[in-house]
């Protein structure tokens, strides 16, 4: 053999083998962080379930172009310690993307993200400047952030007074006084000032399981025109029971949207809480075809359906929540190919577009500038014993929003 052609040989062989197939077996991690048995023991017993689902029925189909998605659960309780503590030994477990849970959690771990280029989601929570995907390249709130939360329940609540031929003179605030909690006021008394109605805030000290001054307040001195509640774990049921207590009427009052679940209203009684308004960012229910083909998938092992599905709210979210992820993955994986790394997955993330998930989600589109994908909801409804839909998807106030991210 020549030496010229030797050389040509060996070059070819060294391409094959640069283009030949991930391993067989090989995976793709993805970190879960969740809170199972903690303060709001009431969503992730439920919501993190969802997202083993999804991801099990895209294994089931052969995973994203072959390659198996692993998702690595750690409960964290939903302390700040254990989330950065869980992350790193995620890390170390090569996970491509995080799935954050809770905003005290995701403040702490954002400036970690950024600097090792892992991608972390915080659908419905975190930090609502990270919208700008400009400034916060490795956060994704990838649906309605307590900003867009805030503006839309000022226009429905406005909206809904028009209809009525009123005006909106008072607005309470009964929120969880923590830095989720505390993050949508400024957005409401910037639209207090617009629309022209005086907003007081109530602050619910942790646990949140303690509120009746406060409800007492707002219902016997305050007497507001609606109430805009912002509370999670137990309290989303308190605060039902207790405006009950003092009468407040529960069709003016208006949930953000970790507290407008089916376990939260259980807790309280679907009876006490008929009237009672929530805010959604996801399809409610199972008439959903990709809620469907998991329960069909777990028929077709011989098992019965899982029973956290009935608890639609939080576990669609979930599905929602995991699907962005392998939606991010497999646009990462199609560019990079598969040995993609946090960095690709962030790109992946940026590609989404006009990803509805069967109608479980209005059309999604996320990009390098836009990290929330337009901040949709929906608003339902306690109506004899189940949740029911008064709104299509709509969003409010952009130009609010905009300043508030120049300003962040």
């Amino acid at each position: 053999m020549t030496r010229s052609l030797a050389l040509t040989l060996a070059a070819v062989l060294a391409l094959a083998a640069a283009a030949s197939p991930v391993p067989a077996g090989h995976e793709i991690v993805v970190g879960l962080q969740c809170d199972r048995v903690g303060p709001t023991n009431t969503i992730g017993p439920f919501l993190c379930p969802g997202a083993h689902d999804y991801v099990k029925l895209v294994n089931k189909k052969g995973g994203v172009d072959g390659h198996r998605i692993r998702v690595m659960e750690i409960d964290i309780k939903y302390q700040v310690p254990l989330a950065v503590e869980s992350y790193e030994k995620m890390k170390q477990e090569g996970i491509v993307s995080l799935m954050l849970y809770g905003t005290p959690q995701t403040y702490a771990l954002t400036p970690k993200l950024t600097e090792d280029r892992i991608p972390g989601t915080a659908p419905g929570f975190g930090r609502a400047d990270a919208t700008d995907g400009t400034k916060y390249p490795y956060v994704f709130p990838v649906a309605a952030s307590y900003w867009s939360q805030a503006t839309a329940a000022v226009k429905f609540l406005i909206d809904e007074s028009r209809k009525q031929g009123k005006k909106v003179g008072k607005v309470a605030f009964l929120f969880f006084d923590n830095p989720a909690g505390r993050e949508p006021i400024p957005i409401l008394e910037t639209l207090a000032k617009r629309e022209g109605f005086e907003l007081r805030t109530f602050a619910v000290p942790p646990p949140g399981i303690e509120m009746s001054a406060q409800v007492l307040d707002i219902g016997g001195r305050f007497r507001p025109d609606w109430v805009i509640t912002h509370l999670f774990g137990r309290s989303p049921s308190v605060s039902i029971k207790e405006l009950k207590r003092v009468g407040y009427p529960l069709d003016r009052v208006v949930s953000f949207v970790w507290g407008a679940a089916e376990s939260d209203v259980e807790a309280a009684g679907w009876s006490t809480a008929e009237g009672y308004l929530g805010l959604q960012f996801a399809g409610v229910g199972q008439d959903f075809p990709v809620i469907q083909e998991i329960a069909k998938m777990y028929k077709d092992e011989g098992q019965a359906p899982p029973k956290e599905i009935a608890q639609s709210v939080y576990y669609n979210r979930g599905v929602l929540w995991a699907a962005v992820h392998v939606e991010a993955i497999r646009n990462a994986v199609k560019k990079f190919g598969p040995q993609i790394k946090g960095e690709h997955v962030k790109q992946g993330f940026e590609m989404i577009k006009d990803f509805t998930l069967g109608g479980l989600v209005p059309p999604l589109e996320i990009t390098p500038n836009d990290h929330e994908g337009g901040g949709w909801v929906q608003v339902w409804q306690v109506k004899g014993g189940k949740w029911v839909r008064v709104t299509d998807w709509f969003k409010a106030y952009p130009d609010v929003l905009q300043e508030a991210l120049k300003k962040s």
